[in-house]
Formats: structure tokens, C-alpha cells, sequence
């Protein structure tokens, strides 16, 4: 007999499958667009006038890339498609009249948004290979780094989707959380460059632990606070994003 938890994810299987062309451009090819104009384009001026970040620039912004591929498609699979199935469609409630759990809906969420983010970061790990930047035989451990990236931010950005009442609120959420911990979460530049609060607010975000991890898995350098720090932070996201979504998505589903 399947799990309820199996059975909830495979419901999002099976609208995938209709759907998964419209998503290579948004998860795949952009950041391969991205990688080719930042790492070549203005990483062949950067190289020129010596960086000093110990690899070239490529080589350098290619797993910080990855890692925020992860975070993009995470917090995007846990916005305006999780709405959906609170308000337009109504999906959810409709699962909740069935055998499966609130729990269940939850985690099968949950573990469709994993297998999304792990598919895009894999193929974006293949070319990180035809670009030549892996240099280290640690490189696969940027998958599960990966997968707990989109844990970490998918989890809260549940329990976000489960509260608001307007869909115009993920436009915030991408305009002051996405969009600042992309830019200044150490993909394009050392965070120690930034001031001191910018700084710090880095160190909070998930995305700069994920940064430094997918970096040394895919360069074999040593992370600023040591790997055990960093997959503790992502894991403590997680963790309260997970308790957070459990509790919006009961009270939404329950009254």
C-alpha cells in the first residue's frame, strides 16, 4: 500500500509531467545563460586584473550560482503554484477530503520541491563540468548541499504561501528576501568586502552557508566557519521553516 506522504507527491508528478517544458528555461537555462555572461563575459575582465579570490572568476561565481539555482527554484515551487492550491484551484482542501493527512500534503509538497530543486542543480552540475570548474573529487556533495538549500528556504516560503491573501505578496517576498540574498549572499564577490551589517545579514541568510559549502565541494577549499556550521544553520532553517509550514498549513486546512 503507498504511503500517503508518496501518494501526495506522486499527485505532483503527474501534473509535472504535463508541465516540465516550461520549466527548463526558468530553472536550467537562465543560469546557464547567467554563468556564460558573469563567468566569461565580465570574468574575462575581472581574471585580467587579477581578483585575488583564489580561482578564476568562473570557476569562482559557478557554484555560487548553483547554489542560488537552488534557492530560486525552491522558493518559486513554494510561492504562486502552493497559492494556487490554497485559493484558486483549491486543490489542497480537496486533498484533505481524501485519506491523506494535513502532515502528508505538507511533506509531499515538500518532497516534490527537493526532487525539483535536485533535477535543475544536477543538470546545472553537468555543465559546471563542460565549463571546466570542477576541481575537486568532492564535487557531488553540491547536490545534497543543494537539496538542503531548497529545504532550508522552501520550508519558510511554505508557511508564507499558507498566510498571505494576495498573490502579489511573493513579489515581496522575491523583492526584498530572493533578490538581496542572491546579490549579497557571496555568489558575485566575498561577503567579508561588505559592511558590517550587510555582513551579518549575510551570515543569517541560508543562502551564504550554502554558498560557502557548494564552493568547497565543487573547489576543495575550506569553508569560512567549517562545514558543521554551515549544514547546522541550513538544517536549524529547515527545521523552524518546517514547523512554521506545518502550523499555517493546519490552520488553513483545518477551519
Amino acid at each position: 500500500m503507498t504511503h500517503p506522504t508518496i501518494a501526495s507527491f506522486e499527485f505532483h508528478l503527474v501534473a509535472y509531467r504535463r508541465l516540465w517544458r516550461a520549466s527548463v528555461l526558468s530553472s536550467f537555462l537562465l543560469p546557464v545563460l547567467f554563468l556564460v555572461s558573469m563567468g566569461v563575459g565580465v570574468g574575462g575582465y575581472i581574471d585580467a586584473r587579477t581578483s585575488g579570490l583564489g580561482a578564476s572568476y568562473v570557476d569562482y561565481i559557478a557554484p555560487g550560482v548553483l547554489a542560488t539555482t537552488a534557492l530560486q527554484v525552491a522558493v518559486s515551487e513554494s510561492a504562486w503554484p502552493v497559492y494556487d492550491k490554497f485559493e484558486w484551484t483549491r486543490q489542497f482542501h480537496a486533498m484533505v477530503a481524501s485519506p491523506l493527512r494535513i502532515i502528508d500534503i505538507l511533506r509531499g509538497q515538500m518532497l516534490y520541491i527537493l526532487t525539483r530543486v535536485s533535477v535543475s542543480c544536477a543538470g546545472f552540475l553537468v555543465v559546471m563540468a563542460l565549463f571546466g570548474t570542477l576541481h575537486s573529487a568532492r564535487f557531488m556533495a553540491a547536490l545534497p548541499v543543494a537539496g538542503l538549500i531548497g529545504l532550508a528556504t522552501s520550508a519558510p516560503s511554505l508557511a508564507f504561501a499558507a498566510t498571505v491573501t494576495n498573490d502579489g505578496m511573493f513579489a515581496v517576498l522575491f523583492r526584498f528576501a530572493v533578490v538581496p540574498m542572491s546579490l549579497f549572499g557571496g555568489v558575485f564577490f566575498p561577503v567579508d568586502s561588505l559592511p558590517l551589517v550587510p555582513r551579518l545579514l549575510a551570515y543569517v541568510s541560508p543562502l551564504w552557508h550554502g554558498v560557502e559549502l557548494c564552493r568547497a565541494a565543487t573547489l576543495g577549499t575550506p569553508t569560512t566557519w567549517g562545514v558543521p556550521v554551515h549544514l547546522a544553520v541550513l538544517a536549524a532553517w529547515g527545521a523552524a521553516g518546517y514547523l512554521l509550514a506545518r502550523r499555517a498549513f493546519t490552520k488553513k486546512l483545518a477551519d
